[in-house]
């Protein structure tokens, strides 16, 4: 290596060193950093306005530069009052297994090029198909994501159960609260949206098992070919699990290919106290299942697994010229041959080193963690007035919305539900956003990271409702200013919406008077 190229590397070096301190200062001062950090305009416009140079810049200037303009103004999933979405529970662990694998690179599509490396997934992918009760002939591989895991398992299922003349009369379930990604993965691999039943669910929000048992029969009855269902352990909107039993059994009589999409819920297989809840796992030819969920892992960490690992191979299996000096082992099957991947990285590497660390159990023990807070917050909204339970808390996720004790249309509910939402966000107190559940709109928490006490969710609740009863204010009188407190504009002088008809002059003067 030239002199040059020696001291940058010294420098990159110190640069790291200094890199990891900060790190481990964000980690340990999480808590009290706001959740959201929005870039000023002039961040913006500074970026917008960078090409690529042709001549480079001096790495001290670039490594700032992306410190300040890039990673410091993004939402903190991993934070611990970050409720979106499905948040990241990354740990440093994990972090620490990313630095390391990057740092040495393994290409980790096949035994020779990484063989400790390719041993240690495999044994990854051995638990985890044990954990899910699935046969020793069982198999799978590590991928970017749930997206991914779930369109690689639907191309196996696909070739399993259909010949190429069946593709156009097959015919696929999934439910009302099926991830996106499944309908994206079936279009992509040759399906139409003809094609694929959408499932109502039942109150709590679960494939409605009768329907189901219609729509098949149905289809039957009109010579079409019922070829999968897709079944969910944890929706992203409310943590239901489908009748998983049920399903198998469905699937069982009619040949189907039964899909389990895991890549939130699946985590609950390693509680002692949660794991019953996904019984008929076990009997799934599929599982997506994201460590990068509830596991703890930085982003992508995902498994596709499946019931029996030779249906992967016969759909991804390839042997080209230029592969044939990495074929030293007989009988071996190498990662490239169980998914759209030839070059991959060792994405399992991480997650073993978190596992080393931690232990399973103690993993269990932050499952139960996540769902026994949002038990508990499902319980603080129940004890306060005006706030409705739409869905209960399942696996971690609750769903409620702000209902005031006035005359409110849905509209207004709805636009007052949408700007807690974006209050509460934009405050950088805790980060919450909306969904949609039969027509309503609805505030959702999911509250799985591990450092999450009640503490912050009492204070996020508290929050919740101050924002609720600011914004009320401003719907019913816009031409309030909205420098009072909403401690001293309390709802009992604004909530006189109507009785016998009241127009707003009339409320807007009994409000003034009683501020006095």
């Amino acid at each position: 290596m030239s002199i040059k190229g020696i001291q940058q590397n010294v420098q990159i070096g110190e640069l790291m060193k200094d890199f990891v301190e900060q790190t481990v200062q964000f980690y340990n001062t999480l808590d009290v950093q706001p959740v959201y950090r929005p870039a000023s305009k002039a961040i913006y416009k500074c970026m917008e306005e960078q090409s690529i140079p042709a001549y480079g810049r001096p790495v001290q200037d670039v490594y700032s530069e992306m410190l300040q303009n890039i990673y410091t103004h993004a939402f903190l999933a991993q934070h611990p009052r970050s409720f979106a979405c499905i948040p990241s529970t990354a740990s440093l662990l994990s972090w620490m297994g990313d630095v390391m694998t990057n740092a040495y690179n393994p290409h980790a599509s096949c035994r020779i090029n990484a063989p400790i490396a390719d041993l240690v997934e495999k044994k990854l992918i051995r638990w985890m198909c044990s954990l899910a009760g699935y046969p020793e002939k069982s198999g799978g591989l590590f991928v970017s994501g749930g997206s991914i895991a779930n369109l690689t398992a639907l191309a196996a299922a696909r070739d399993c159960k259909l010949t190429y003349n069946e593709r156009n009369q097959a015919v696929v379930y999934v439910s009302e609260q099926t991830h996106s990604s499944v309908t994206k993965g079936l279009l992509m691999i040759g399906f139409c949206k003809e094609q694929i039943r959408v499932i109502p669910t039942d109150s709590r929000f679960r494939m409605d098992i009768n329907r189901l048992r219609e729509s098949i029969g149905k289809d039957l009855l009109e010579h079409r070919k019922p070829f999968a269902v897709i079944a969910s352990a944890g929706t992203t909107n409310t943590g239901s699990i489908d009748p998983l039993m049920d399903i198998s059994k469905i699937c069982h009589k009619y040949g189907m290919w039964m899909h389990v999409d895991g890549a939130f819920g699946a985590s609950a297989l390693l509680s002692e106290q949660l794991k019953d809840e996904l019984s008929g796992i076990e009997y799934s030819d599929s599982l997506s299942w994201d460590a990068h969920k509830w596991m703890l892992q930085t982003y992508g960490c995902s498994a596709v697994l499946v019931r029996d690992e030779s249906v992967l191979i016969k759909s991804f299996a390839s042997h080209p010229e230029y592969l044939k000096d990495s074929e030293i082992y007989p009988g071996s099957i190498e990662f490239w041959d169980l998914g759209p991947e030839l070059t991959r990285p060792a994405r399992g590497l991480k997650l073993w080193l978190t596992l080393q660390v931690m232990g399973s159990r103690k993993m269990g023990k932050i499952i139960e963690h996540g769902c026994a807070l949002a038990n508990f917050t499902e319980m603080l909204l129940r004890e306060r007035p005006k706030w409705e339970i739409i869905s209960p808390a399942q696996l971690g996720i609750v769903n409620f919305r702000y209902v005031p004790d006035v005359h409110a249309n849905s509209h207004d509910i709805d636009t007052i539900n949408s700007e807690i939402s974006r209050k509460i966000t934009n405050s950088g107190f805790a980060q919450i956003f909306t969904t949609e559940l039969r027509g309503k709109k609805v505030l959702r928490m999911c509250t799985i990271n591990p450092e999450t006490t009640q503490k912050d969710i009492r204070g996020t609740v508290k929050e919740l409702e101050r924002f609720a009863r600011t914004f009320l204010i401003l719907l019913l009188f816009p031409f309030f200013n909205l420098h009072f407190s909403s401690d001293i504009v309390t709802e009992k002088c604004v909530l006189a919406k109507a009785a016998g008809g009241s127009k707003i002059g009339s409320r807007k003067d009994k409000c003034e008077e009683r501020m006095g």
